[in-house]
């Protein structure tokens, strides 16, 4: 195995990564301010006495704007803006690289709790706005529900504060002069990262495809 050497950082990957991050720094900023004013103000209308108080839920009748319009596509390319300055910054020391590799787990993080907790609450939500069959009835079962829901926000709150301050972390810190080499990768390790790529570009149509 060939011992990792250092050589001199690349100008054409320092200006990717620091491009990348400072377009992350912006989306985190809109995206946490934007999740902000969701909880305390759409949720804290929607959520004030279920489930008459669900007729406000955004979507519904009352509220004819899809907020995924907005919500969708700066996260898809928050999560895209993040990776890239992973992949161009991955050969740079440890303690420069986790403050990227922060922002982007946690952006991936949010967006996966997003797909599997808060898009089947949300449909259970809007079933029992609408008083469709098989939606919830009982009143304590509605509320836990609603409560579940503003707990797991409050979360993605958290995490998206948490990512947005990696962005800036990275930003402050000096581009290292260095890069850390390991010698030719592997077929194995390069199909690897190949399928990381791949199935990154995959959820993100995914996530995408929702707005369609």
């Amino acid at each position: 195995m060939s011992s990792p050497s250092v050589v001199p950082a690349s100008p054409w990957r320092q200006r990717i990564v620091r491009g990348a991050l400072w377009f992350a720094a912006i989306a985190w900023g809109v995206l946490l301010g934007a999740k902000v004013f969701d909880l305390v103000v759409l949720a804290g209308a929607w959520s004030a006495a279920p489930p008459a108080s669900l007729r406000l839920l955004p979507y519904g009748a009352a509220y004819p704007v899809n907020t995924g319009d907005f919500f969708i596509p700066p996260s898809a390319l928050l999560l895209v803006a993040t990776w890239i300055a992973v992949f161009a910054g991955w050969r740079t020391p440890m303690r420069y690289r986790r403050w990227l590799l922060a922002s982007a787990l946690t952006i991936l993080v949010v967006l996966v709790f997003t797909v599997a907790s808060f898009w089947p609450m949300n449909s259970a939500l809007w079933a029992i706005a609408k008083g469709a069959p098989g939606a919830l009835q009982d009143q304590a079962s509605i509320e836990a529900l609603v409560h579940a829901w503003l707990r797991n926000d409050w979360l993605r709150v958290i995490a998206a504060t948490a990512g947005f301050l990696s962005t800036l972390r990275a930003i402050s810190l000096s581009f290292p002069d260095a890069q850390v080499m390991t010698g030719p990768a592997s077929l194995a390790s390069r199909l690897a990262y190949a399928g990381c790529v791949l199935l990154l570009l995959a959820f993100v149509a995914y996530f995408v495809s929702e707005l369609l």
